[in-house]
């Protein structure tokens, strides 16, 4: 499992877009304002400590788990199973928050770069309406229906 440890801290100082108005948007949008921008890059930073203290959690919960989840004596099949399920879903839960800490990560560099709001597969606009609904979105809506219906 990785660790969170040599990440940066959602409270580092951010560069700023060249101009949030050059951000991509798609014709017909009107272009990103600094206050839009602003507020958006607030929330995926509040996103990023909220899911660091999530995996931080999670990574403790399975360390206790694994710690107390032997087969010693007093342990029955039943409550070894359960530990396990246990254990799994915590790991499971800390997988899927890191994930999403990763996109949300890819998200800020794409706005600090200028970047973001193109489609990773087309390279066109995602759509400013689609990022504000879903910041961590990296394909446009064509893209993505088309990868889910692989």
């Amino acid at each position: 499992m990785k660790t969170n440890e040599n990440r940066t801290p959602a409270t580092a100082p951010a560069k700023s877009p060249k101009k949030a108005e050059n951000l991509t948007v798609r014709d017909g949008e009107t272009p990103w304002t600094g206050a839009e921008l602003t507020e958006l890059r607030g929330e995926l930073e509040a996103d990023v400590v909220h899911l660091k203290e999530e995996i931080r959690d999670a990574e403790q919960e399975i360390v206790g788990l694994l710690r107390d989840g032997g087969d010693g004596a007093g342990n029955d099949q039943a409550d070894v199973g359960s530990t396990t399920l246990e254990r799994d879903h915590e790991m499971s839960l800390a997988r899927n928050a890191s994930e999403m800490l990763d996109q949300i990560e890819r998200a800020l560099a794409k706005i600090d770069d200028g970047t973001y709001g193109v489609c990773e597969s087309c390279g066109k606009a995602i759509g400013k309406g689609r990022l504000q609904a879903f910041p961590r979105a990296t394909l446009c809506v064509s893209c993505k229906e088309r990868e889910e219906r692989r």
